[in-house]
């Protein structure tokens, strides 16, 4: 059994967010006499808040790990059918439930973040079968401390700094260790791929069919910079984050790449559905009313992630799109496969370093 600084050192030891509830997890199953220890947040999509149970650790060796890119939000259960997680957010407070009699199992629901330094909202479910004691409560508690610690700082190191979403760093890193990751969709489970590293050129990897990447860009910001001034147009990029946040997934990847420049990293089964969604913000940010700017305009490209792709490859293919629907006047989506199937565009590919058209 591993010690206490063991696993104190392994949530220390990460660079990737996505694996820290899992190395929680684990810490609190071999640390205390626990039967089952999951960790739930709470996801939006077009208002809609519903249970994202993120990992689920028993004692006895069974498990899984949930990839938030590509669950189906629709079947997720809804804030209100678990009633004692929810007590836990609300009041932020910790809530026992015993529920075999007063000496018999409980579960123990701990809000999972400081609401005071997050925004987000989850909560930490020990299932034992029997009340923790004051000692074994304290030790959650130090366990739980490191994690917020560890997710604050990665978090940060994450962001970026005016709008707070996620930067260009975070999208080469989750391209890297969640995209780029092949599914055996005959078992239902992830196969892990091997990096192959040429000095010189980006790495390559094999990836699941339905992942998108797109850019958007704020049409005429020059010119909203120019005019209005750069604390003014600062406020615009702020703004342009908010309604890409409320417009598109808890759960799908929202950068800020620099300038007035954004990119969405997306799970999606179809096309039409991830032009649907551009659309949507295309028509948010088209019916907003900027203070101090009024009208305000952006366009919009995505392209399918490939199997050979690098962050700059699909990011060069969604910003072709943008750059097409700005020199129509912006205000514009565009699909870079339905470009190239329309002939707009002959198809992009690259061979080492060399473009061939």
């Amino acid at each position: 059994m591993a010690t206490l600084t063991e696993h104190l050192i392994k949530l220390t030891d990460h660079r990737d967010r996505d694996l820290l509830e899992l190395t929680l997890s684990k810490a609190l199953i071999d640390l205390l006499p626990l039967q089952r220890v999951l960790v739930a947040k709470v996801v939006s999509e077009e208002g809609a808040d519903r249970w994202l149970e993120v990992t689920t650790l028993d004692a006895r060796g069974g498990g899984k790990v949930v990839d938030p890119l590509r669950v189906d939000f629709s079947a997720l259960p809804l804030l209100k059918d678990f009633k004692d997680r929810l007590r836990c957010i609300e009041t932020r407070q910790a809530v026992e439930v015993a529920w075999a009699g007063e000496n018999g199992p409980r579960i123990s629901y701990l809000p999972l973040f400081d609401p005071l330094r997050n925004t987000e909202d989850g909560v930490l479910e020990i299932h034992s079968a029997q009340a923790l004691d004051d000692m074994q409560l304290q030790l959650v508690g130090q366990v739980q401390h490191v994690f917020r610690n560890m997710y604050n700082l990665l978090a940060y190191s994450d962001r970026d700094g005016l709008t707070g979403l996620l930067n260009r760093k975070s999208l080469d890193d989750t391209f890297y260790s969640a995209v780029l990751e092949e599914m055996d969709e005959g078992q239902g489970v992830p196969k892990p791929l091997e990096a192959t590293v040429v000095p010189g050129q980006e790495r390559r990897h094999r990836v699941p069919p339905n992942y998108w990447l797109g850019t958007v860009t704020v049409d005429a910001f020059g010119a909203i910079s120019e005019k209005s001034g750069h604390l003014i147009a600062e406020e615009v990029l702020l703004l342009v984050a908010r309604i890409l946040n409320n417009t598109f997934r808890t759960y799908d990847r929202i950068y800020r790449l620099g300038g007035e420049q954004f990119a969405v990293l997306m799970h999606c089964p179809e096309e039409a559905l991830v032009l649907a969604a551009f659309e949507r913000f295309r028509a948010n940010m088209d019916k907003f009313n900027f203070p101090q700017v009024g009208h305000s305009t952006a366009c919009g490209g995505f392209t399918r992630v490939s199997p050979q792709d690098s962050p700059s490859t699909a990011l060069e293919r969604s910003e072709r799109a943008v750059e097409h629907g700005r020199q129509l006047g912006g205000n514009k989506v565009f699909s870079y496969a339905e470009l190239v199937r329309s002939g707009v565009f002959e198809e992009l590919t690259h061979e080492g370093a060399v473009d061939l058209f």
